[in-house]
């Protein structure tokens, strides 16, 4: 990871996803294959774009978060502005569309 992702936990979730721009939270896990598949495009996302943040959260390590907001099966992609969710992706997808969902945002 590079230092545009930020890597959550359950102590760091709600301050992360309160901040100033636009977070778009990575629930994943080490042995999820669309997960991996995912993270690459993800990178790109965060070294490319400076009008959201991308953060990661590994849900075996931090379960009381993916629960709280009902991540049922990752990778989940879930935006958050000031707090709020605004919108949930759910399942790998291409750089191209990860961008074209989230176009209202960057």
């Amino acid at each position: 990871m590079s230092d545009n992702t930020i890597t959550a936990n359950d102590a760091s979730f709600e301050e992360i996803i309160s901040a100033d721009k636009p977070v778009l939270v990575d629930f994943w896990a080490e042995w999820c294959g669309p997960c991996r598949m995912v993270a690459p495009i993800l990178q790109e996302v965060a070294d490319e774009q400076d009008s959201i943040s991308i953060a990661k959260l590994n849900v075996d390590e931090n379960p009381h978060s993916a629960m709280h907001y009902d991540v049922m099966s990752i990778p989940t992609l879930i935006l958050f502005q000031d707090g709020v969710e605004k919108k949930r992706l759910v399942g790998a997808r291409s750089k191209a569309a990860l961008l074209d969902e989230l176009a209202e945002f960057l």
